[in-house]
């Protein structure tokens, strides 16, 4: 099962970063199991246009307490940003969210909630659920997203969740374009 991510390089503690193989602009982000949000942090940096600002970028960013390594991945276009979600819910199992991702989730709590697993009825009806779905759609002369990849990953996550190995997952945010999606960060905690 694939799942999309930028081309990306996990440089652990005490290695050197490098590029090869990376087109830039790249971005840098901060990875440890004792840290929930990056951004809280400072745990990440973007607009890295050479080996220089990379070298200076994954060099600040293990400076950051608890810091296991840095996650370097080619900068992804911007989309609409999205939220989906996982977590095994004491009575009633594994139960999927979906909402406006990044920043938006937070301030507009506009999601949506489904038992896992999903197939692609219950996917469509967990993102007509939500009042931005219209910005899936195509707003104001923008074009539509892509719902068919969009729906893969709501898919794919819930058979993750009903697998019985995940507690909690997060992908937030997943950008998702006219062609296409993209997971752009991920928590998760194991059972």
């Amino acid at each position: 099962m694939g799942l999309p991510v930028p081309d990306g390089t996990f440089f652990k503690r005490g290695s050197v970063p490098s590029s090869a193989g990376m087109m830039y602009p790249l971005i840098a982000k901060v990875s440890s199991e004792h840290i929930i949000s990056k951004s809280e942090v400072l745990g990440i940096k973007t607009g890295i246009t050479n080996e220089e600002e990379l070298n200076q970028a994954v060099a600040g960013l293990m400076q950051i307490p608890g810091a296991d390594g840095v996650l370097v991945e080619e900068t992804a276009p911007h989309g609409v940003e999205v939220i989906i979600g996982g977590i095994i819910d004491p009575q009633f199992g594994p139960v999927m969210m979906f909402g406006l991702g990044g920043v938006n989730v937070e301030v507009f709590k506009d999601v949506a909630f489904g038992l896992a697993p999903l197939d692609e009825k219950d996917a469509l009806w967990l993102i007509a659920q939500i009042k931005g779905h219209i910005l899936l759609e195509g707003y104001r002369g923008s074009p539509p997203a892509d719902t068919g990849a969009l729906i893969g990953i709501l898919i794919a996550i819930s058979r993750l969740m009903t697998a019985g190995r995940i507690r909690e997952i997060d992908l937030n945010p997943v950008a998702v374009y006219p062609a296409g999606a993209m997971i752009l960060d991920v928590k998760m905690s194991l059972i």
